[in-house]
């Protein structure tokens, strides 16, 4: 199964992320298909940039958000 998920990069105790699409049995920081935006949770207030264009696109063809991605996606104005 496809899903869209976070992939966590920065450095310790300064998380940043890439929204990502990857197949469900790929490690959490392992391989993608293609990434989406990025969220940096540390900014006030939270910087989320997606590319609605493509996350539509995936979520169209089957892709599954995660929920942490889904609330993301309503945030940005995605859902």
């Amino acid at each position: 199964m496809v899903k869209i998920r976070l992939r966590r990069m920065g450095a310790k105790k300064a998380p940043f992320y890439r929204i990502v699409v990857a197949d469900s049995r790929y490690p959490r920081d392992g391989r993608f298909i293609e990434q989406l935006g990025t969220y940096n949770p540390l900014q006030e207030p939270a910087e989320i940039k997606i590319d609605a264009e493509r996350a539509q696109a995936w979520i169209k063809t089957g892709a599954q958000p995660t929920d942490t991605v889904k609330r993301l996606f309503k945030t940005a104005g995605v859902l």
